[in-house]
C-alpha cells in the first residue's frame, strides 16, 4: 500500500484559505496549539458536534491529516474536496472494515496525522459519548502519540451565520498522550483505561455543558 508522505497543493490552499475564513467570519479562539507535535505519526482526537468539526480542526491543525468518511461520500462533490484536501479512508458505517484499518495503520506508520474522533460518531445531544477504543487501538499497533483536541461552538455557526453573527469557535489541545511500549499487544480492558484518560482529558478542556457522560467524572474529582 503506497502512501503519500507530501501533503498535495490543495491542502495547503484549503488551509491558508480556511485561516482566512475563519479569522473573517468567526470570533475564533485556539488554546495549546504549541502542544501539537511537529512531526511523526500523530492521531488528532476531536471530540465530535458537527459536520464541521472536521473543517475547524484540519484547519487550526498545523499537519496534514487524513480522515475517515462515510463511503456515501465518495464520488460526491463533498467527497471530492475531503479527498483532496485531507486524504480520505472511505469506510462503511457501522461495519467492520479491516482494509481501512490497515490503510490507518499505513498512515500512521509512514509518520503521518490521521484524525479520529474517540467517541466514534457524531454527539446528538451536545455532550461527550462514551468514547471507544478506535483511536487508543491504533496509537497501540503504531506507536502514534495521540493529540486530544476539544472543539466547541461550530455546531452553532450556520444558525449564527444566517442571522449575520459571527459565532464564537474554541479549540483547546492538551498535550499529546503516549501509550506505553507494553501496549502494543494491548487488548479490549488496558484499551478502555487508555481511551478513559483520553475522554477525560477532553471532558477537563470542555465547559461543563458539553461533558456528557463525564461530567459526573469531572465534577468528582476524576
Amino acid at each position: 500500500m503506497k502512501i503519500a508522505t507530501n501533503a498535495p497543493l490543495f491542502y495547503y490552499l484549503f488551509q491558508r484559505i480556511g485561516w482566512l475564513l475563519l479569522r473573517a467570519l468567526t470570533h475564533l479562539e485556539v488554546v495549546g496549539l504549541a502542544h501539537v507535535p511537529p512531526t511523526g505519526p500523530l492521531i488528532v482526537a476531536p471530540n465530535h458536534l458537527h459536520s464541521l468539526d472536521i473543517a475547524v480542526v484540519g484547519i487550526v491543525i498545523p499537519r496534514w491529516e487524513s480522515v475517515f468518511a462515510a463511503e456515501k461520500w465518495r464520488g460526491r462533490f463533498g467527497g471530492w474536496l475531503i479527498q483532496m484536501a485531507t486524504e480520505a479512508i472511505y469506510v462503511e458505517r457501522g461495519e467492520p472494515d479491516r482494509g481501512a484499518l490497515a490503510q490507518a495503520l499505513a498512515v500512521l506508520k509512514a509518520g503521518r496525522a490521521l484524525a479520529v474522533a474517540p467517541e466514534g460518531t457524531r454527539s446528538r445531544t451536545g455532550g461527550l459519548q462514551q468514547g471507544k477504543n478506535g483511536a487508543t487501538y491504533l496509537a497501540s499497533r503504531s506507536g502514534a502519540a495521540i493529540l486530544p483536541v476539544a472543539v466547541w461552538g461550530q455546531e452553532r455557526a450556520l444558525g449564527s451565520w444566517r442571522r449575520l453573527r459571527r459565532p464564537e469557535i474554541h479549540v483547546h489541545i492538551a498535550e499529546s498522550l503516549r501509550l506505553p511500549p507494553e501496549a502494543d499487544h494491548a487488548h479490549t480492558a488496558e484499551l478502555q483505561s487508555y481511551t478513559d484518560q483520553l475522554m477525560m482529558t477532553l471532558a477537563h478542556m470542555l465547559p461543563p455543558t458539553y461533558r456528557g457522560v463525564y461530567a459526573d467524572r469531572v465534577e468528582n474529582g476524576g
